[in-house]
């Protein structure tokens, strides 16, 4: 495992290496959950590039640290490990609020992004009230409160009833969060608003969505592709939320064949 301290708290983050001077894929995952969702994903990647996963600020291994957390200092935490790792320019894919985080980490470091790759999610995510809403029940009585209103959110009725185990899994995965690190985030996303920003979006770029995804539904993920100049849009059948665990095959291939027309365009690093 490795681990890097970045101000005020240490972050959990994994690099797999791939070809020589070959691209860099750097996933980001989604509010309560770690870096595991994105396995299956990289099991049919691994070779092909250098990856890195990490747990954002108050998930997985990653500690809180103290004070505000917003999106720009998640963007910041990833930077840092970038630097770090000595990854320069790579293909950013983030879902839900990792994709905030990509879209943020475009914004502030620009030699960081060679593509984008935004998977169920948006430029603004929900509203102030639900956010706060969110913060006071997991204040109240811990996360296990939100679970039966995310999971299905997260998976499709039919991942509910033929993969229980999975399912019992991935709620385990949220219950087992941080509260501190998951009401932070939750507050991260609430006061983030980067629609403006997006239409300043100079590289290529793919908007990825479930066609069951209930927090991102198809049509918010299709106004942030219309947002983005030039941005491809695909939707997956059969996913909802965290389709990088429910038809990860699918996911890669398209991944594949995203950053294979970048590199007919040009050699990324």
């Amino acid at each position: 495992m490795q681990f890097l301290k970045v101000d005020d708290a240490v972050l959990h983050y994994q690099v797999i290496g791939g070809p020589e001077n070959g691209p860099v894929l750097v996933f980001a995952n989604a509010l309560g959950t770690d870096f595991r969702i994105w396995r299956d994903v990289i099991v049919r990647l691994v070779g092909k590039f250098t990856i890195l996963t990490y747990d954002k600020r108050g998930h997985g291994l990653s500690e809180t640290g103290e004070g505000a957390v917003t999106i720009a200092r998640h963007a910041e935490d990833l930077a840092a490990i970038m630097d770090h790792a000595g990854l320069g320019s790579a293909v950013i894919c983030g879902l839900s609020v990792g994709g905030l985080i990509a879209q943020q980490l475009y914004i502030d470091r620009r030699d960081l992004v060679s593509a984008l790759i935004l998977c169920d999610t948006a430029a603004k995510l929900g509203d102030a009230q639900s956010w706060s809403q969110r913060i006071a029940t997991v204040e109240a009585n811990g996360i296990a409160a939100l679970s039966d209103s995310v999971m299905p959110n997260w998976f499709t009725g039919q991942f509910r009833a033929d993969r229980s185990e999975e399912l019992a899994g991935y709620r385990t995965m949220l219950e087992r969060q941080s509260p501190a690190g998951y009401m932070a985030t939750c507050a991260a996303i609430r006061d983030a608003d980067l629609r403006e920003k997006a239409r300043q979006i100079g590289v290529p770029a793919i908007c990825i969505v479930g066609d069951e995804d209930g927090s991102t539904p198809v049509e918010t993920v299709a106004d942030l592709a219309k947002s983005i100049p030039g941005s491809r849009f695909e939707i997956i059948k059969g996913a909802a939320h965290l389709p990088c665990v429910e038809t990860p095959e699918r996911l890669a291939d398209i991944i594949l064949v995203f950053i294979g027309g970048l590199e007919n365009r040009v050699t990324l690093n």
